[in-house]
């Protein structure tokens, strides 16, 4: 049994493309590209004097509208300035009425400073014209009367209210004098009050002192008994302890004396007579 052949045969793909031939339907080629149809010189310029026809005529468009927009605008000024001239027209007429009243009313109080200052300029003048000077001292008199009227009723008026016044202020003192009698009064009380207050407090406070410092007296004792009780119990154990390490260190000294002193004697030899027997080690 043989192995089987697995191998597959190469083919190069620029050679396969090659004996295929040309794609169809692939789309323009270079070729196409530049041999494409382009326009003459004569038509590219009427292609250009028709885009400047067109911006011409735009341009035409908006000076139409800029002449429209200046005549809408130099209505709209006009119309301003007329609102502006009758606004000041106004301000001066009334200025102008303003002035004529207050001359107006200049000669009418200079007609009544002569007719009250010259008796007979008013009498010569009453010869010539009574009508107009009886209606004038009628007016005059009617004034002086109202005059009178309202003096003598603000007199009146001022005589009591400084009566009212008067009076109220009588009692407003009075009113003023109690309430001043009455306040010293409730101060005086309340003063005697927060003495007797402050002395039971005080009392209270040494009271309560002075059982707080025997308290703390009888506690401080309590805790000096406590502390020389605690001190007392761990010196009489640190000494048993003591005591313990001494019987203890004694008792390995007298052990390592008693094993040195077997030692020595193990070392040194037996005299029997004159001989020196040497020694066994058991």
């Amino acid at each position: 049994m043989g192995k089987r052949d697995n191998r597959v045969a190469y083919i190069n793909p620029i050679a396969a493309a090659r004996a295929r031939g040309p794609a169809n339907n692939a789309g323009p080629t270079i070729q196409d590209y530049l041999s494409r149809p382009r326009p003459t010189w004569e038509e590219l310029k009427e292609q250009l004097e028709k885009k400047k026809k067109g911006s011409r005529a735009l341009a035409d468009f908006e000076d139409k509208m800029n002449v429209k927009w200046k005549k809408e605008l130099a209505k709209n000024r006009e119309k301003l300035l007329a609102g502006i001239e009758k606004e000041k027209d106004k301000k001066t007429t009334d200025k102008e009425k303003e002035e004529k009243k207050e001359k107006r009313e200049k000669k009418k109080k200079e007609k009544k400073k002569s007719n009250r200052h010259s008796p007979s300029s008013s009498s010569s003048s009453s010869s010539d014209s009574p009508s107009s000077f009886s209606t004038e001292t009628e007016d005059a008199d009617e004034k002086k009367s109202v005059k009178k009227k309202r003096k003598r009723k603000k007199s009146s008026t001022r005589r009591a209210s400084d009566s009212s016044e008067g009076e109220s202020d009588a009692e407003s003192k009075k009113k003023k004098k109690r309430i001043k009698q009455e306040g010293d009064k409730d101060k005086d009380d309340k003063s005697r009050k927060r003495k007797r207050k402050a002395e039971r407090s005080y009392k209270d406070s040494s009271s309560e002192s002075s059982a707080e410092s025997e308290g703390e007296e009888v506690a401080e004792a309590k805790k000096k008994k406590r502390s020389s009780e605690e001190k007392e119990k761990i010196t009489d154990k640190s000494k048993k302890k003591r005591k313990k390490k001494h019987k203890k260190h004694g008792k390995r000294k007298k052990r390592k004396a008693a094993s040195q002193s077997d030692s020595e004697l193990d070392q040194q030899p037996h005299r029997h007579g004159s001989l020196i027997l040497p020694t066994v080690h058991k």
